[in-house]
């Protein structure tokens, strides 16, 4: 019986929609989209490409991993995580060029801080 209650938990699906996690994720995304929509046009394939992409990845592995065991998807949290610290240098970058201010900084660091905080209490539940 104990066996059994085991395996249902390694094999609980969890609904990405309704994740905090997630939908934390989406927010920062949209934040992003329309922080990079102003960069200059010769950004495009450069730092608005890696901000876009570390940020689309951070949901998404959220979303893949939800379908998987909570070890598997343990896994999958590490890689939104990484992608996370990537994009907190790639913002600290953007304010470095002068593309975006000290304050729009500062407002996306605590953002994505309180992600990272989030992402990893979530993952502790899993284990």
């Amino acid at each position: 019986m104990a066996d059994d209650r085991n395996m249902e938990t390694a094999f609980r699906r969890h609904n990405f929609k309704k994740l905090k996690i997630w939908q934390m994720a989406m927010d920062l995304a949209k934040m992003i989209f329309e922080k990079t929509e102003v960069f200059p046009e010769n950004e495009k394939y450069g730092l608005i490409s890696q901000m876009n992409r570390c940020v689309i990845s951070i949901p998404s592995n959220i979303s893949e991993g939800s379908s998987r065991t909570n070890k598997s998807f343990s896994h999958f949290l590490d890689i939104s995580l990484g992608s996370s610290f990537e994009l907190q240098t790639q913002v600290l970058l953007a304010n470095m060029e002068g593309y975006i201010s000290e304050q729009q900084t500062k407002d996306l660091e605590s953002k994505i801080e309180e992600l990272q905080k989030a992402t990893m209490t979530f993952q502790n539940t899993l284990n």
